[in-house]
């Protein structure tokens, strides 16, 4: 095993001079060093410990021995393509979809949540026909050209002209801060009727439509929960148009909303998608990712004539650690503890969004909650160097959070499923420390202030 031999500086001096300028690195003032870790906690190279509340992909804790001791014995026996017989793929592939509604029972495996949802939408081209795609406002799919595509998270940064006309973006059903807020009176139908005028759109200059896709919650668009029937009406349009619902399960999945093991199944039972995209905590770090359709869809993609095939999709190790997985979620009851420490957090934060008026906004399911910061409550302007300001000041109280969103101002608190009724409270007490002295600064500059600036001047 590899020893850490380089100073941190030579570490940073290294991974300029080696690795591409693009990839970025959390806290890039004074980024972190991080050598092991185990549960919830990681450790930098001289020993101190940090709370992760980042790593949604560490999905049952970092190191899980179960899950190490799968992947190492399997290592020691065979690792191979799937082109050989193994039981490891299709037990797993049997556990994984009795996690699932039965219409959804043929599985792809791939390496990564990027892979997945690439392959979705070649399923939903090659069932329905089609090519439109439609999208939500602030969403991020993953990093190849045909995810980039449908990421307006990331292709907003490009000209009009480098958009894919055959994609189209439907306002993100955010109750909040969006276009229909909590006070319409059905904000779910108001949010479908645009994805039903975007069909319309679309049909008139000679589109036809594919497949909508959407994070089941949107993470990077700022922790956005859809209003409840907003899928259902939503699906309704899609499928009567032709085209088919995919729901991106990458960060949201495995039992981290609490009361579901989907994030979808928040919708009801009367909502299931077409195609269902899954990666990040399915491996809990390590690189597997599925896609999981319908009979009709898989025998679709199958008519066309064009073997799939995966190098690394479905291998014995990485099967052998999405079993392992699945065991730790069940015998730990972590998705009771999500629901169980997720309704604490809930309630901790909601306590400082009475005190604090900093404090916007609290919303999330289990532990996938976001916390929004805006100046203005009311014009909801966006805190954003205040959340930046809560980051670095709990990382100097190690603590590791991040924020996200369209304006960068919502704090993400999605931490492995481990994560303690104490772990909870050691967040929510810092950030409150933090808000207060941010508050008592701006009251100081202000009473520093001269009073001519502070009087609107005739």
């Amino acid at each position: 095993m590899a020893t850490e031999c380089l100073d941190k500086k030579q570490t940073i001096d290294l991974r300029k001079k080696f690795i591409g300028p693009s990839c970025k690195v959390f806290f890039s003032h004074d980024p972190l060093k991080i050598v092991r870790a185990r549960g919830q906690y990681m450790y930098d190279e001289n020993g101190q410990q940090y709370l992760d509340c980042i790593n949604n992909v560490a999905h049952v804790g970092h190191s899980h021995p179960t899950v190490v001791r799968a992947g190492t014995q399997q290592m020691e026996l065979l690792n191979t393509n799937s082109r050989f017989l193994h039981d490891n793929l299709v037990l797993y592939a049997e556990r994984l979809q009795a996690t699932l509604p039965d219409p959804l029972s043929v599985c792809y495996f791939v390496n990564s949540g990027s892979e997945a949802n690439d392959l979705a939408l070649r399923l939903a081209w090659q069932y329905t026909g089609h090519r439109d795609v439609i999208t939500l406002n602030n969403a991020y799919h993953g990093h190849v050209s045909s995810l980039i595509d449908i990421s307006p998270y990331k292709f907003h940064q490009l000209s009009d002209d480098e958009h894919k006309q055959s994609v189209h973006v439907a306002p993100s059903p955010d109750v909040y801060r969006g276009k229909f807020r909590a006070d319409h009176p059905d904000p779910a139908l108001a949010y479908s009727d645009e994805v039903r005028d975007i069909i319309t759109r679309a049909h008139k200059r000679g589109g036809k439509i594919a497949a909508f896709i959407a994070e089941s919650l949107q993470s990077c668009g700022g922790q956005v929960v859809p209003p409840a029937g907003y899928f259902q009406k939503v699906a309704a349009h899609v499928r009567a148009a032709g085209g088919v619902v995919i729901a991106d399960e990458v960060q949201v999945g495995f039992g981290r909303v609490g009361s579901h093991f989907w994030g979808f199944q928040l919708q009801g039972e009367d909502f299931v998608p077409d195609i269902v995209t899954m990666g990040k905590p399915i491996g809990n770090g390590h690189p597997m990712s599925c896609v999981v359709t319908t009979r009709e869809v898989a025998q679709a993609f199958m008519a066309a004539g064009m073997e799939y095939f995966n190098t690394f999709g479905g291998n014995p190790v990485s099967c052998a650690i999405g079993l392992a997985v699945l065991d730790v979620i069940q015998n730990e009851d972590l998705q009771g503890n999500a629901l169980r420490v997720g309704a604490h957090l809930s309630r901790l934060l909601g306590g400082l969004k009475e005190t604090h008026p900093l404090v916007g906004d609290v919303r999330g399911p289990g532990l996938f909650v976001g916390v929004e910061l805006v100046r203005d409550r009311v014009k909801l302007t966006p805190a954003t160097a205040e959340a930046q300001e809560v980051i670095y000041k709990l990382k100097e109280q190690h603590i590791l959070l991040s924020a996200d969103g369209p304006h960068r101002n919502v704090l993400k608190i999605k931490p492995p499923m481990c994560f303690s009724r104490e772990d909870a409270e050691r967040v929510v007490e810092k950030i409150h420390l933090v808000i207060n002295v941010q508050h008592k600064l701006s009251c100081e500059s202000l009473s520093t202030t001269p009073s001519n600036l502070l009087t609107p001047q005739s």
